[in-house]
């Protein structure tokens, strides 16, 4: 872990302009309405920046999962072998002793958390998203701030929000007063950027999306062959429960299984990188892409695209492999809009989300399904 060298005078002055900070926010309101979720929370966590971070998920890092039912919005994509790993985007989690296993970056998660003018944490990463993460306009909080097996590179030292609880790479964990502290040693702000105004479109107080005329969601299986994810709907309190591997999951700081509210599941162009690493492009340029929006036991299709984006913006860096070679934006960043077959822009309901990142490949696994007894391994034929 590194050596911080930040004198009481500086701590102090830091603590000071959080301090106003938040007195500004309780001059607007002592309420707000999250941008993640679209319900009422108290402003100084409302209009608090979130952290975006990295979580293991493949089947020996389950058992180690904590803290995960705090994530107000989850994002699950494949990295390689078929394995997905998780971002959660965590606004309200001081209740979190341990949010864990925290694992390495991939640059499309990046997209994700920059998106939501998110924080970003991870504890490790692949050479492709060096060029994103050292960017100025990339808060990031690296627990491995330099290159391994020969890669030579520096990123910003995030190592001490990073705690090891047991050896192996589902050890390492963090929680909000270890992220706090590195953002304010680091200098950076707090709150959202001045423009930033939401991500999602959210149902008012007392009223509710049923999608009238979609498809019938009792299960939902966004096709991943290698944990077999699944959503059961519930109607008594008209959530969707996570299972994988053939079980619940569960966060094992409480015990409660992971359960949402709105699912959306976003089709993306995917290529390789090489013969190991993936890229799945979040942006697309102005093409977007299609996907569904499921919620209340109902489906629709929609389609997505990059708010604002123009190919004139101007390119901050190049990501390039021996089979992929990109420009990057500062648009690529600006939110994802998604819309209805009539080109309306949905509305959520108010509450948590799970974004399903599947490949263009992969979408005939996509299975929606009114049987709430289907088998969750169909897709394996499909």
């Amino acid at each position: 872990m590194k050596m911080k060298r930040v004198i009481a005078g500086i701590a102090a002055a830091l603590m000071a302009v959080s301090a106003l900070g938040t007195a500004v926010m309780a001059e607007e309101g002592d309420t707000c309405k999250s941008y993640l979720t679209g319900e009422t929370v108290p402003t100084s966590i409302g209009r608090t920046r979130p952290v975006g971070l990295m979580i293991e998920n493949d089947s020996d890092a389950v058992q180690w999962q904590r803290g995960t039912s705090y994530a107000s919005i989850m994002y699950e994509a494949m990295v390689e072998g078929a394995i997905t790993r998780m971002e959660g985007l965590f606004e309200d989690y001081q209740g979190a002793s341990m949010i864990m296993p925290i694992r390495s970056c991939r640059p499309y998660y990046v997209y994700f958390a920059r998106e939501f003018n998110a924080h970003y944490g991870h504890y490790g990463q692949v050479i492709y998203a060096v060029p994103i993460l050292q960017l100025p306009t990339t808060d990031d909080i690296a627990g491995i701030p330099y290159g391994e097996s020969g890669q030579d590179y520096v990123l910003h030292d995030g190592s001490s929000a990073y705690i090891r609880d047991h050896e192996g790479v589902t050890g390492i964990y963090t929680n909000y007063d270890l992220i706090n502290q590195e953002i304010q040693e680091s200098g950076w702000s707090t709150q959202y950027s001045s423009g930033y105004n939401g991500h999602y479109n959210f149902a008012e107080d007392g009223q509710e999306v049923n999608l009238e005329n979609g498809q019938i969601a009792k299960v939902v299986l966004p096709g991943f062959v290698y944990n077999h994810p699944r959503f059961d709907y519930n109607e008594s309190d008209k959530l969707y429960y996570r299972s994988e591997f053939g079980s619940a999951q569960v966060d094992g700081l409480n015990g409660q299984q992971l359960c949402y509210k709105n699912i959306i599941i976003q089709m993306c162009p995917s290529t390789m990188f090489d013969d190991h690493y993936l890229w799945t492009d979040p942006v697309n340029g102005n093409e977007g892409g299609t996907g569904w929006f499921i919620t209340n036991g109902r489906a629709e299709q929609i389609t997505w695209k990059k708010e604002n984006w123009s190919a004139d913006d101007p390119i901050e860096t190049t990501i390039s492999s021996a089979n992929v070679s990109f420009d990057v934006r500062e648009c690529d960043f600006n939110v994802t809009r998604y819309y209805d077959m009539n080109g309306n822009e949905i509305t959520l309901n108010q509450g948590k989300t799970f974004v399903e990142i599947v490949r263009n490949q992969d979408a005939s696994k996509v299975v929606i399904s009114d049987d709430p007894s289907i088998d969750t391994y169909i897709i394996d034929g499909l």
